[in-house]
């Protein structure tokens, strides 16, 4: 099994904190991303390598075992184990050279798993089998991929998985898919793929769990007299009525009008509305004149 430099990939040094893994993860998952580089082997190939790199460099206990075993970092207790078994059997009697068991071999401890269990004919039987490691990715939507259940083709570790995103999935949230990750050594199981969903806000809409919130102007004649407006909600237009004397700042709610909740079909959040009065610009002389009748007559009746 080759060496791959999982700091090289990322871009950081050895010394990298937390957050700059994470800040060096995002950035090159999101140039090196399949849905933005269709058929494009060599953006795939490194999006695999990415994300490979982040699973094991971000959780500090993996990382520790990379740093000491390098590409067998996965097999750390069963090298740890093997080199206590061979020690007892050393100072039981059995003449061999400290370098067979402590020796420095390079960050590769596949010799060393080879003096113990064979490299393979009768001694294959011994030999155990490793789970596959797990596999973290991250898919990107915007907030309207996720209004709706839908059905999407992913490609990780050279693999196409055909997911289905259940309507109202939140953002952050994260799933696992069993035995889609690494492949497993020596006929151990395949790890597992968890996928974080990166959900985008929609530019009129902000949400907030399964409620949603907007902000409408109203003209300062239908603020004042009332009347009815057309409102956006994410699922099209609506008719909604104005009362007359609104207020700049007036908040109401259109039930069910809001997101999808989770796994609850046919569930909806609320549709929170700011509004907002607009002051007319551009008046005409005539124009001005009427609010200045307006404003004497609002005096003359203080």
């Amino acid at each position: 099994m080759e060496f791959i430099d999982y700091y090289n990939i990322l871009g950081i040094s050895k010394t990298a904190t937390e957050n700059e893994i994470k800040s060096a993860y995002r950035k090159l998952a999101r140039k090196h991303h399949p849905d933005l580089n269709p058929n494009d082997a060599t953006a795939k190939s490194k999006f695999q390598q990415i994300n490979e790199a982040n699973e094991v460099l971000s959780d500090p206990e993996k990382r520790k075992k990379y740093d000491k075993y390098g590409k067998d970092w996965q097999h750390a207790e069963e090298i740890e184990k093997a080199r206590q078994q061979q020690q007892a059997r050393g100072s039981a009697g059995r003449r061999q050279s400290a370098q067979d068991f402590s020796g420095d071999f390079g960050g590769d401890f596949s010799e060393f798993f080879e003096s113990m269990y064979g490299a393979g004919g009768g001694s294959r039987s011994r030999r155990a089998g490793f789970r596959g490691q797990d596999i973290n990715a991250e898919l990107h939507l915007d907030l309207r991929d996720v209004y709706q259940t839908e059905k999407r083709t992913i490609t990780v570790n050279g693999k196409s998985i055909r997911l289905t995103i259940p309507a109202g999935v939140e953002n952050g949230q994260v799933i696992k898919i069993a035995g889609h990750g690494g492949p497993g050594v020596n006929g151990g199981p395949n790890g597992d793929l968890y996928i974080t969903f990166s959900i985008a806000n929609d530019p009129k809409f902000k949400r907030e769990g399964s409620n949603l919130y907007a902000n409408v102007d109203v003209d300062l004649y239908t603020a004042v007299l009332g009347g009815d407006i057309m409102v956006d909600t994410f699922d099209g237009k609506v008719k909604l009525k104005v009362a007359a004397e609104t207020q700049s700042g007036t908040k109401v709610k259109l039930k069910g009008k809001g997101f999808p909740v989770y796994k609850s079909e046919g569930t909806f959040g609320d549709l929170y509305i700011t509004f907002h009065v607009k002051l007319p610009s551009n008046l005409t002389q005539q124009e001005k004149d009427l609010f200045t009748e307006l404003s004497k007559l609002r005096s003359h009746g203080n």
